[in-house]
């Protein structure tokens, strides 16, 4: 007795595979799971398919589904903070002064990209700044970060 494959079975392969990233630590089988979803929908819409065809349709809807996963989706969710970096890549970063006058002289500054985890941080200023101005961090002092005015031509 020959065993037909079905576009069904296709399909139900997929979706175990799929399934089974909910046990697999790695982020792989996803995508030989979306493979097999294509492969049987293909098989569906063309049932003169071979059985080799369908295998090497499978192999390079795998391949493709991840390398376009690593090369182009992955690098988007990456995260862009500087949390958990050193403490060199926090230094020379630029941020606005959106509060003067906090609790022993310190301001409030707003960061367009989080440092440290925070895009708002208690800041010691070594010069007089005022609500607006651009300043630069230069050290970290405990909990606050040291900052001084920002020229914007250096």
């Amino acid at each position: 007795m020959n065993f037909i494959f079905e576009p069904w079975h296709w399909f139900v392969l997929g979706i175990l595979l799929i399934l089974s990233e909910l046990i697999l630590p790695a982020f792989a089988a996803l995508w030989f799971g979306i493979a097999a979803i294509v492969v049987s929908i293909l098989y569906w819409l063309f049932p003169s398919m071979s059985f080799t065809f369908q295998i090497v349709c499978w192999i390079v809807l795998s391949i493709i589904c991840t390398v376009v996963w690593f090369k182009f989706v992955k690098p988007l969710s990456i995260d862009k903070t500087k949390a958990g970096l050193s403490r060199e890549a926090t230094i020379g970063q630029i941020g606005m002064v959106i509060q003067t006058g906090l609790h022993h002289e310190q301001i409030l500054v707003r960061f367009p990209m989080p440092v440290l985890g925070s895009d708002e941080w208690n800041c010691r200023s070594l010069s007089p700044v005022q609500v607006g101005d651009r300043v630069r961090v230069t050290d970290i002092l405990g909990n606050d970060l040291v900052v001084q005015p920002h020229s914007s031509s250096s």
